[in-house]
Parts: structure tokens; C-alpha cells; sequence
């Protein structure tokens, strides 16, 4: 699987890119370009064909534009993932009227970001410990610290409680996304792989020997009819970590 780094471009450009503080306008008798349809059409490519597909001349062919004309609006590939990214994390929702409560609100945030992963799968494949600084993404680091803001944490823990719900739906969201893609690469949808596999399991792993396996794989395999449920996994598991910020909030009330 290709992995791709944010951030790797020149930080100058990078970040004029980002905040728009130097487009180009569109030369006369050439094609209506800008950055926004660049990235624009650099999504699609990404979200139809992968990441791996993604390149300069992809994108100028998808456009109908000579390559290099793309240079004058954006300086390379490593930029243009950066402002994609950026682009593709403004389409979450942050309503004015935010949810009742903290849970509800890390709630609205944690599904926000599951479906933005379900709808571009790429974004798995860059890795943001680098992260990059536009406009968007900065945005939603303040929309997801409201949140969290006044309940007890320190600004320390606000920050840790963002990044603790971001990891755990990254990490959830990649099993869906494998799921989808396994069953599109063979052909073979996972109820279909388990009606053909849970008999030799079943046969396979002995009870005598392995009885725990035996007995919880048999119950998730006939709930999920699946080896997983990543679905399953995001709730079960968004419970349990707002949970835990609940008993820590508690123990500050004490």
C-alpha cells in the first residue's frame, strides 16, 4: 500500500497554497484553471482510482490541460496532496448549534470523521504526524477542542482526548475500508467468503483445544457473518473510550 507524508513540500509555498495567498490567474486563450479545480479533479482520481494513481499528469489529462500548465498554480505533487487533504477535511460538518453535552458532541465528531473516511479512502494513506496547516484542518482541530472545552480537562487533555477519538476512528475506519476494497479486488462479498470458509473452520479449530477461539469466534461469526464487523468495533468501542473520559472527568469532581 502506498503511503504518502504530509507536509514533505516547501513549507513556504505549502502554506501559501493553503491560504490562497498567491494564485495565479488564468492566462488568456488556455483552459479556465485554478487551484481549486486542480484539487478538484485531483480528488476524484484519488477517490475512483487510489492514490497510487495520483500524479501531475493524471490530473492534467483528467483536466485536458498540458502538464506544466499545472505548475503555475501549484508547485508539485507533494503541495497538492497537502491542499486535498485540507480540502476534503473542510466537508465535515460542525454545526452552529452543537449537540447537547460533551459526549454528544465528541459523538458528532467521531462519525464526522468516519464518514470522511468511508467517502475518500486515501486519506488512510497519509500519514499526518506532520500535520498539514490550512485553513480547513485548523478549523476542525478548534471545532473538535469546543467539544471538550469547560468540562474539567486540562488543555494538555483536551488535546489528547481529540487525538485519542481521531486514532480510534482512523484505526476503525481502516478495517471498513479494507473490508470494501477486499470485496470489489475478489468478487467475493464477506457473507459469501464466511458461507464458504465457517465450515472448515468449524471442523479446524477444536474445541478441546482451543475452546475460547472456538466459542467467541462461532458467536461473531454468525453475528457478523464475517471474520469482523468494523462497524460493530466503531460503536462498541466510541462507547467505551467516552467511557473512560467520563470516569476521568468524574475523578476531578471528587
Amino acid at each position: 500500500m502506498t503511503v504518502e507524508y504530509s507536509g514533505k513540500g516547501d513549507p513556504a509555498r505549502s502554506l501559501a497554497l493553503l491560504w490562497r495567498t498567491s494564485e495565479k490567474p488564468s492566462r488568456k486563450g488556455k483552459p479556465e484553471l485554478s487551484v481549486a479545480r486542480i484539487v478538484q479533479a485531483a480528488i476524484e482520481i484519488a477517490d475512483e482510482e487510489g492514490l497510487q494513481a495520483l500524479s501531475m499528469r493524471r490530473v492534467a489529462e483528467k483536466l485536458g490541460v498540458g502538464t506544466m500548465s499545472l505548475y503555475t498554480y501549484v508547485p508539485g505533487k507533494p503541495e497538492l496532496l497537502d491542499v486535498m487533504f485540507d480540502t476534503v477535511v473542510g466537508e465535515t460538518l460542525r454545526p452552529a448549534d452543537v449537540p447537547e453535552g460533551w459526549r454528544a458532541r465528541l459523538e458528532h465528531v467521531a462519525r464526522e470523521n468516519w464518514a470522511m473516511y468511508l467517502r475518500h479512502p486515501w486519506l488512510l494513506q497519509v500519514a499526518t504526524t506532520r500535520p498539514v496547516l490550512g485553513p480547513n484542518v485548523v478549523a476542525k482541530y478548534e471545532y473538535e477542542l469546543r467539544a471538550v472545552d469547560g468540562i474539567g480537562l486540562t488543555d494538555l487533555e483536551m488535546d489528547l482526548v481529540v487525538t485519542l477519538i481521531s486514532g480510534f476512528v482512523h484505526g476503525t475506519a481502516r478495517g471498513a475500508v479494507d473490508m470494501a476494497q477486499a470485496e470489489r479486488a475478489t468478487g467475493v462479498s464477506d457473507e459469501q467468503w464466511w458461507a464458504t470458509h465457517a465450515p472448515f473452520l468449524g471442523k479446524m479449530m477444536d474445541p478441546g483445544r482451543f475452546p475460547l477461539a472456538s466459542r467467541v469466534g462461532q458467536a461473531a461469526g454468525e453475528a457478523y457473518q464475517a471474520a469482523t464487523s468494523p462497524e460493530r468495533a466503531f460503536e462498541f468501542g466510541l462507547q467505551r473510550i467516552l467511557d473512560g473520559i467520563q470516569v476521568l472527568i468524574d475523578s476531578r469532581r471528587a
